[in-house]
């Protein structure tokens, strides 16, 4: 039997869009019954060790899901080996993930929303700078792309 994928969702700072990701995915895959390992990261340090953003928090919060543990931290090379996929939120994140994979990685990166029909290519927008709307469109996206995710993965097992 093959190892359980373990997916890194990655987005710039690993307070908006990546938790969220995470945290749609955990419920997702809980959901689906889909034994999997993920986390979330961001390519910039400018919030290690924080908490989400609150808006984040309140985001996940309405859909059942306390992501208040959450603690921010940076992709690091070992990401590359220890995840089966990094999904970037973004074009830009994309581009530093591959800047940063060693030459011999074995995981699949990507932007997340190639695995949502129809939405190949497209980026999941940056909340941050927004008002609450923003994180629910957020939400939308990243809960779109994980039930994508999920079903892909088990149409792989």
């Amino acid at each position: 039997m093959s190892q359980p994928p373990a997916i890194l969702f990655v987005c710039l700072g690993n307070i908006c869009r990546s938790p969220l990701a995470e945290a749609a995915f955990r419920a997702e895959a809980e959901r689906a019954g889909l034994d999997a390992d993920c986390d979330s990261a961001g390519t910039a340090a400018y919030h290690v060790g924080k908490a989400p953003d609150p808006r984040s928090i309140a985001t996940a919060a309405e859909h059942g899901i306390d992501i208040r543990h959450y603690e921010a931290r940076q992709v690091q090379t070992r990401d590359f080996a220890r995840f089966t996929h990094v999904l970037a939120m973004d074009h830009r994140n994309l581009e530093d993930l591959k800047t940063l994979a060693p030459g011999d990685t074995t995981a699949r990166i990507g932007l997340l929303m190639d695995v949502v029909p129809g939405r190949e290519g497209a980026s999941i927008a940056d909340p941050y700078y927004g008002g609450e709307e923003n994180f629910l469109d957020t939400w939308d996206d990243a809960r779109t792309a994980a039930k994508a995710l999920v079903a892909k993965l088990l149409a792989e097992a």
